[in-house]
């Protein structure tokens, strides 16, 4: 049993910050990312993204707490599939399906990073449920805010993330999420 896995407190912390950070108002009242099902997979996605970038930075030593978040990110879907009414028999394949989009999600967002702006941008719209008008609007200002979280990340040392600790843009002590949404 590896340390990390003797103590997953800190990874339930850690997945906590990001589901929250995922669920703030503004990506869905003000950014234009739909309230459904799909906007907020896509948000939770983006922000699980951010961390699993940094941990990739970490090499064998983050492989337990990345492993830890997509264990705790399948259970979730698991569990938000039957609050749907998913029947029990089919669950598992749901999952399944959910995991594999989740990570061709996760590798097109690490291709797009690379590759620059345009190309982050591309990649959330395909993926953002919304016409297409409103949808490009959308995925730059979320490309934009999903570099702004990178960089935040990115920043933040590896004994904060293995403690729990997430510092997203917009939650420290009198800061506001806003110039990370706008272009």
């Amino acid at each position: 049993m590896t340390p990390w896995r003797r103590n997953d407190t800190n990874a339930a912390k850690l997945y906590g910050a990001i589901v929250a950070q995922a669920r703030l108002p503004v990506f869905y009242q003000g950014l234009g990312v739909p309230d459904t099902l799909e906007g907020r997979f896509l948000m939770l996605l983006l922000h699980l993204f951010a961390v699993l970038h940094r941990l990739k930075e970490e090499g064998p030593a983050a492989v337990g707490l990345a492993q830890e978040l997509s264990d705790r990110f399948s259970a979730d879907m698991e569990t938000v599939l039957r609050e749907i009414g998913v029947g029990d028999l089919s669950i598992p394949k749901k999952v399944r399906g959910l995991a594999a989009s989740s990570a061709a999600l996760l590798q097109a967002f690490e291709e797009a990073l690379a590759a620059g702006d345009e190309a982050v941008a591309a990649a959330i719209a395909k993926v953002l449920p919304l016409e297409t008008g409103p949808s490009e609007a959308a995925s730059g200002r979320l490309a934009h805010y999903l570099r702004s979280v990178v960089r935040r990340v990115e920043a933040q040392s590896f004994a904060a993330l293995s403690a729990g600790e997430v510092r997203f843009p917009g939650t420290a002590p009198g800061e506001e999420l806003g110039d990370e949404l706008h272009e």
